[in-house]
């Protein structure tokens, strides 16, 4: 698998990001999954907020979020944990890191946009499969460090099935997927980078285990990857709290 980054000028809010893609990408080979980080996706949206207007930044995280935890470890960690659409990351995904000021939130509806990058991409080279992903990082309890993470995708099955299928010793496997999505987004965000490189795009190439599609993906295929708190394998943590949801 190869992963390569494409550096760009510092963008601005309210450019538009077809003319990113098409002044920084080369020509994009067949089955190649092209990557954007959702920095330069919300800042396209102008999905963001100067730091000087928000008077009370625990509010504000509270509202951008879909569920949100109270508790004494915010005064002491700095950071409110929630979970927004569907992923749990600290302070709803808003980010200040290459904000030049203001707060960068969460893209609008990154399915959409995920779904309409690809649309333009097939314009531009009809009949050829290929992918797009959305990526932002996030933080693995218990470990140091921030790895990638999928925000959204189009073009190709999220998750790649063990199921049914033998491992070495020719027992059949019962409940193992490899979840592309995230595994494509840490190989980018970490040639990527997270701070001065100024590479928010990348073309992954060879992606072994992949199946390309020529739709955008259903909602059977966007519930697949993601899992009700109370069936999740970590459910005696996540269900031992009270997630409030902003009124």
């Amino acid at each position: 698998m190869q992963v390569t980054a494409y550096k760009t000028h510092k963008v601005k809010p309210g450019e538009s990001l077809y003319l990113i893609l098409d002044q920084y990408l080369p020509k994009i080979a067949p089955q190649s999954i092209i990557i954007i980080t959702s920095k330069i996706v919300s800042l396209c949206q102008n999905r963001i907020v100067h730091q000087s207007i928000i008077s009370n930044k625990l509010a504000f995280i509270q509202h951008e979020s879909d569920f949100y935890l109270e508790g004494d470890y915010i005064e002491k960690y700095g950071v409110v944990l929630t979970i927004k659409n569907h992923i749990l990351i600290p302070t709803a995904g808003i980010d200040a890191s290459n904000g030049n000021g203001y707060y960068i939130l969460y893209p609008e509806d990154p399915q959409k946009t995920a779904t309409e990058i690809w649309q333009y991409c097939r314009t531009r080279y009809p009949n050829q499969e290929m992918g797009v992903l959305i990526t932002d990082s996030h933080t693995t309890p218990l470990r140091r460090g921030v790895v990638g993470i999928a925000l959204a995708w189009c073009g190709f099955e999220p998750l790649y099935s063990y199921i049914g299928k033998p491992d070495i010793f020719n027992n059949l496997l019962r409940v193992s997927m490899i979840n592309i999505l995230d595994g494509l987004a840490g190989s980018a965000v970490l040639v990527m980078g997270e701070g001065d490189e100024q590479t928010p795009l990348a073309i992954i190439q060879e992606v072994p285990k992949i199946t390309f599609q020529s739709r955008p993906p259903n909602q059977e295929e966007l519930q697949s990857i993601i899992i009700d708190p109370s069936d999740d394998l970590y459910a005696p943590l996540l269900t031992s709290v009270k997630w409030i949801k902003p009124s």
